[in-house]
């Protein structure tokens, strides 16, 4: 790789930023004309919550891809393949005739958006070495504006100017993806030449042995899970207690207040690098909200909802920079993969948890105790990796 004093950060930075909304945008671009989808292809409601679930679930099982393909092709060209995936994936949508051929697309471009995940704390680590903190607060910047991008685009011009299809919609959301894939393939620093010390074939599996993995496993798990359950459930909590008016807003305001903390970090991310008390602070803080949101429905939900994204958010761009942080530089992409693995795993059966908890009970609330339990073990497994020196 280029020196970074040689190349500078500046260009690094912005395909950092310009990847990271590449992690979703295509994802994003479907909730806003899934009932057209629904209506066009006469999906069941089962249909539809399979087809929205292939993402998280590809998160988990074709994380390892992005590691395989850090040790065989190297960062830039394991990057722009990722990216390459991810658009052929979402423009192959377009030609969807039936529920079979959606749903096959859909496995493809998630799977490239999972196979990216891993591959962005390496090339934090590789491009920009001396700022990690800021480096993974770029991306994930990135990432959640790819996020609202989607959703507040989508119908207003995006339809529009494809005549008002969903196919072509799909089609056209693939496009800045594939230029993104272009840019990086132009700009990106390149990867150092192998050394004689590297001869040998690089690892690419996690090492399931160390308990660095399970730990950060542990840690994105908790906040993983938490975000994807209370999207999931924070609707049709509201409509069975009475607010289904409230739905939407809160839905934003979970989602919307994750950017503020994204802003926030990329002043002062540095400066955070491996403490333990913004992990705790985000679990107290979270189960605060949780408590809020289950036990005082109407219209402060919002405000609790706002503050939990804000939570969630937070934790999660801070533990993102702990496996380039915490790994030698040929074990970030394969420690991440193995995080990621685990962590959307454990978000799937916390999410199952909540479900199961609301059945069993009879009582909407009970589907926030999964969550409650992990936000206490967020501020726990910190409280741990603290005590062992991973974290100050």
């Amino acid at each position: 790789m280029t020196a970074p004093g040689a190349h500078g950060t500046r260009t690094p930075a912005i395909l950092l930023w310009l990847a990271g909304n590449g992690l979703r945008l295509t994802i994003l671009a479907v909730p806003p004309v899934l009932a057209t989808i629904r209506d066009d292809l006469a999906l069941t409601a089962t249909q539809v919550g399979l087809l929205s679930s292939i993402p998280p679930a590809m998160f988990a099982i074709a994380a390892l891809g992005g590691s395989l393909l850090v040790a065989h092709l190297g960062l830039k060209s394991a990057l722009v393949g990722g990216l390459a995936i991810v658009a052929a994936g979402s423009a192959l949508r377009g030609a969807s005739s039936n529920f079979a051929i959606l749903l096959s697309t859909t496995i493809v471009m998630s799977a490239g958006v999972a196979i990216m995940q891993p591959i962005m704390p390496t090339a934090v680590r590789q491009w920009m070495p001396r700022r990690i903190g800021l480096g993974t607060a770029l991306y994930t910047n990135g990432l959640l504006v790819g996020e609202i991008l989607a959703v507040l685009l989508t119908t207003p011009l995006v339809l529009p100017l494809v005549g008002g299809g969903w196919r072509a919609s799909l089609v056209a959301w693939s496009a800045p993806i594939a230029l993104i894939a272009v840019l990086v393939y132009a700009f990106a620093p390149k990867s150092p030449p192998p050394s004689h010390a590297s001869a040998a074939p690089r690892k690419w599996l996690p090492d399931w042995h160390a308990g660095l993995v399970w730990r950060l496993g542990a840690l994105f798990g908790c906040i993983n899970g938490i975000y994807f359950s209370a999207n999931a459930f924070l609707p049709i909590f509201l409509a069975s207690r009475g607010h289904s008016e409230l739905i939407s807003h809160a839905l934003l305001a979970l989602n919307l207040g994750q950017l503020p903390a994204s802003l926030l970090l990329l002043a002062v991310a540095g400066r955070l690098e491996r403490r333990a008390w913004p992990y705790i602070a985000s679990g107290v803080v979270s189960l605060a909200c949780i408590a809020g949101i289950a036990f005082m429905p109407g219209p402060a939900t919002i405000a609790w909802a706002a503050l939990l994204g804000f939570c969630v958010a937070t934790g999660l761009i801070l533990a993102l920079t702990l496996p380039p942080l915490l790994c030698r530089a040929d074990d970030v992409a394969r420690t991440s993969a193995g995080t990621f693995t685990l962590s959307y795993g454990g978000a799937v059966v916390m999410a199952l948890a909540s479900g199961a908890a609301w059945d069993l009970s009879g009582m909407p609330a009970f589907a926030f105790v999964p969550l409650a339990i992990g936000a206490m073990a967020l501020a726990i497994v910190a409280a741990t990796m603290l005590r062992i020196g991973e974290l100050r």
